[in-house]
């Protein structure tokens, strides 16, 4: 029991220091916020790479969004998906942030013209949501059985 502890309390203060407070103003985008970050922060080099493609972004924004700016994962994707939703500037949106970071993504949203419970709102919400499953490898590939079917030839 003391091993599995051990084992454990990594994970538990890794979680517990994975969360932060995106104030959106909705507690299940928060959480699928929390959630991106803290995969993305298990690996950021491949969550880098995904962000590369997704949104025709330089590495070196990423990296200054993560060093100088200093944004977790789910920010930077977060930055990203309202730049590209509000169709402003990567640039402009990381100075909203600078300015506004106390007030919570919520406000910031509202100052790129994205609304609470408009459209826009709605696809960041819903990105957020689909993007926290994405690449999350379900079950152990053996169906409800657990591999214990008759198979073929099996009696």
């Amino acid at each position: 029991m003391k091993k599995l502890l051990l084992i454990l309390l990594p994970f538990i203060v890794f979680s517990a220091s994975a969360q932060i407070s995106f104030n959106t103003g909705n507690v299940q985008f928060d959480t699928d916020l929390n959630t991106i970050n803290a995969n993305a922060s298990v690996d950021f080099g491949a969550f880098k790479g995904k962000l590369l493609v997704s949104y025709d972004v330089s590495e070196k924004k990423i990296e200054f969004m993560k060093g100088s700016v200093n944004m977790a994962p789910g920010e930077i994707y977060l930055a990203l998906e309202i730049s590209k939703l509000s169709q402003m500037p990567i640039d402009k949106v990381i100075t909203i942030y600078e300015r506004n970071k106390s007030k919570g993504w919520g406000y910031i949203a509202k100052e790129t013209g994205i609304k609470p419970g408009s459209p826009e709102f709605h696809q960041l919400k819903n990105n957020a949501s689909s993007k926290k499953n994405k690449g999350k490898h379900k079950g152990n590939g053996k169906g409800k059985s657990k591999g214990k079917g008759k198979g073929k030839g099996k009696k």
